[in-house]
């Protein structure tokens, strides 16, 4: 089974973060530039918090507040769920579900080492489906 550390090795290891005190806008901006969902919360080299669209869409928009306006420390998920880069994807997959999350940001010690979305973690997991069919097919034909 995959882990985490193969995930980011195909993926990159590239952090895009923000501070709390900038806004929801830049934030969200910086979002669509980059072509992500999620954006790590770091104040002073300290992870703090995670925003995300559905921090955007719950906290912002449904509560009539301007993005422009919000700090994204007033959205920012605060609890934010990290897991090390040895941990399977099974067990991704599972905290993901438990947790009804889409992103986990990936610490070993003090050190960030990336994000990995629930689309990374789904792919690595039919990657490793599809090659243990290829594998029983090539046994089964022979």
């Amino acid at each position: 089974m995959k882990t985490v550390k193969q995930i980011l090795d195909k993926k990159g290891y590239s952090l895009h973060s923000v501070r709390s005190d900038a806004t929801v806008y830049d934030a969200l901006q910086r979002m669509a530039n980059e072509e992500i969902g999620a954006l790590v919360v770091v104040d002073d080299g300290r992870l703090v918090g995670i925003a995300s669209e559905r921090d955007y869409a719950r906290k912002v928009i449904l509560k009539g507040r301007l993005s422009r306006d919000t700090p994204v420390a007033d959205i920012m998920t605060r609890d934010v769920v990290c897991v090390r880069s040895d941990t399977s994807v099974d067990m991704c997959m599972s905290v993901m579900t438990e947790k009804r999350i889409r992103h986990l940001v990936v610490r070993d010690e003090a050190r960030l080492s990336g994000v990995i979305s629930i689309g990374d973690v789904v792919k690595a997991i039919i990657e490793d489906q599809q090659f243990t069919i290829e594998q029983l097919e090539r046994y089964i034909s022979s």
